[in-house]
């Protein structure tokens, strides 16, 4: 056995960003975390462990958050497929693209997910321990069980709640795409780039960076007007937005003075941001009083902050400076 605890950690972690810290659950439903976790935490391990036992670097994780981003929403939940699902009707109609749907509902769940769901996790984790294997192939075999029976039961579940079943060429379809950004993460993440020299921001400002553009995501609707094909207006801003970010971060990290501090910035400033994302979601729960809905989101705060701050501890630094 390798080092299974940090294994573990990523396990629970991911479900509590994903959900809970969101406001997707209050704490009276802390204990869902079990069922959540063999899909997401499963996921979130299996990328990382693939990701370091093929030297697939960040740029892998990010391709393979993408797909199981799709993955979730798509045959297991089905939600990229169902208008109707949770309330979600409000989606329907949305930057409509025949055969694909809501890009708008598209771009939401690759962004949640790849972000907040897998790398936010793994960047927390991997700061708390070393970036050798975590799991030998016994424990990759078993978290891998783990995680498709995990997610065929929500999957079923999910189906039989909704009584929603999507049809064959969408679960072809999606199967296409996800596995060919599997492929594709292993093409690219492989790749080697020869470090180059240049400035390379504090990590300091690099976590502004990751909490003014993830927060400006959040404030879209805010910050967009209404009327004149907004939804539209919101897709393309979407690419803009990250687009940019990411032509910036990666022209950071091929850097030699890119450290592992930096990615732990960019990683603790999209975690704060879902911390105040969360009391604002958490004020939207139906089943839920307010007064219990966010003093939950309070303590799921202060949880993600003390595990942001041992990540900072466990690397080394006491500051972002």
């Amino acid at each position: 056995m390798k080092r299974w605890w940090p294994a573990v950690g990523l396990f629970f972690l991911a479900p509590f960003v994903g959900e809970f810290l969101l406001g997707n659950q209050p704490i009276t439903n802390l204990a869902q975390i079990f069922l959540f976790a063999p899909m997401y935490g499963g996921g979130a391990v299996l990328i990382r462990e693939s990701a370091q036992r093929f030297g697939l670097g960040w740029t892998g994780i990010v391709l393979m958050a993408v797909a199981y981003g799709l993955l979730e929403e798509g045959p297991i939940d089905q939600m990229l497929f169902n208008p109707a699902y949770v309330g979600l009707d409000s989606f329907a109609g949305l930057a409509e693209v025949p055969g694909i749907g809501s890009l708008t509902l598209l771009q939401s769940t690759i962004t949640l997910h790849t972000i907040w769901s897998i790398c936010v996790p793994i960047a927390l984790v991997e700061a708390c321990a070393s970036r050798e294997l975590w799991l030998g192939r016994g424990g990759f075999a078993a978290v891998s069980i783990i995680f498709v029976l995990g997610s065929t039961l929500l999957g079923l579940m999910q189906a039989a709640g909704f009584h929603f079943v999507a049809s064959p060429a969408q679960f072809a379809g999606s199967a296409v795409v996800i596995v060919g950004l599997v492929v594709l993460a292993f093409a690219l993440g492989r790749r080697t780039h020869r470090p180059v020299h240049g400035p390379v921001p504090q990590p300091l400002i690099v976590g502004l960076v990751g909490f003014g553009v993830t927060s400006v995501f959040w404030l879209e609707s805010v910050l967009l007007p209404d009327g004149l094909g907004s939804e539209w207006i919101s897709v393309a801003w979407w690419f803009v937005l990250f687009g940019v970010a990411t032509v910036v971060v990666l022209r950071w990290a091929r850097r030699r003075e890119w450290s592992p501090r930096h990615t732990l910035a960019l990683a603790t400033g999209a975690l704060l941001t879902y911390v105040w994302a969360g009391f604002a979601h958490a004020r939207d729960m139906d089943d839920t009083s307010l007064t219990v809905a966010l003093l939950g989101n309070a303590v799921f705060a202060l949880v993600a902050i003390a595990v942001a701050v041992l990540a900072w501890r466990r690397l080394g630094s006491q500051t972002l400076v």
